[in-house]
């Protein structure tokens, strides 16, 4: 899409190093500036640690996994911090600090990093209208809907502005009526051109807005095509199985 190579994976391979079994092999990715990757399969698929492996909160033995041209198990611990300003990262539970408020939450990823006052109120301010929160900006996590908190922590990785964002199962921890408004979100900043890798079970979001969807099975890709083909047409017994029980 953009044409810029933004993370490119060659034969990584993830083993657990209590039992000795690999938990991702031989995977081969190459995703651009633009791209919307959906990551979908069987719970233990090795999803959510292919994410670990990118934004480096976990080692991989084998292989190579580069981001922005930066192999990212030869970073330093200065360097990974550096790294991952670039890399936002959302998880199923939202990780806000209870005891701040939704602005200070928002704040904070910038106040490490030492920007101004006023850059920071200037960003905050933005953020939450963008997702129409202005009124929420004195308000504690506790008073908020699930909804609410998953679109502060998204914002909250956007205040970086960062290459990629990495959702890890955004929507389930969420009660059916907020998980639109969460994946709404997501799909405007798809449309603003933000690269995303999702790891996700609304197949009406991979179907509508990924550029690519990706089947694993026992840590590896069964599958890659663009949501048409991936939908209409599964090739791979596995996913064939897997489509027919959600759809």
């Amino acid at each position: 899409m953009g044409g810029r190579t933004l993370i490119e994976i060659k034969n990584l391979k993830k083993i657990w190093e209590d039992d000795g079994s690999s938990v991702l092999e031989g995977i081969n990715l190459k995703i651009e500036d633009g791209d919307i990757y959906a990551l979908v399969g069987r719970s233990g698929a090795g999803k959510s640690t292919l994410l670990r492996c990118i934004n480096g909160l976990t080692s991989y033995q084998e292989g190579s996994l580069k981001v922005d041209g930066c192999e990212v198990k030869e970073l330093k611990e200065k360097e990974l911090r550096e790294f991952r300003r670039h890399v936002g990262m959302i998880f199923q539970q939202f990780s806000l600090l209870e005891r701040q408020t939704v602005y200070q939450n928002v704040a904070l990823p910038m106040q490490c990093w030492k920007y101004s006052k006023e850059e920071i109120d200037k960003k905050v301010k933005e953020l939450l209208e963008l997702v129409g929160m202005s009124d929420k900006m004195n308000a504690r996590p506790r008073n908020l809907s699930g909804g609410q908190k998953q679109r502060v922590a998204i914002i909250r990785s956007l205040a970086m502005d960062p290459d990629v964002i990495l959702f890890d199962e955004p929507t389930s921890a969420l009660d059916p009526e907020m998980v639109g408004e969460v994946l709404d979100l997501m799909k405007e900043l798809a449309r603003d051109g933000m690269t995303m890798v999702v790891v996700t079970h609304e197949m009406g979001f991979a179907r509508e807005v990924a550029s690519r969807v990706i089947f694993m099975d026992e840590g590896m890709i069964k599958e890659e095509a663009p949501p048409e083909e991936f939908f209409e047409h599964p090739k791979d017994p596995r996913l064939q199985e897997f489509l027919s029980k959600i759809l």
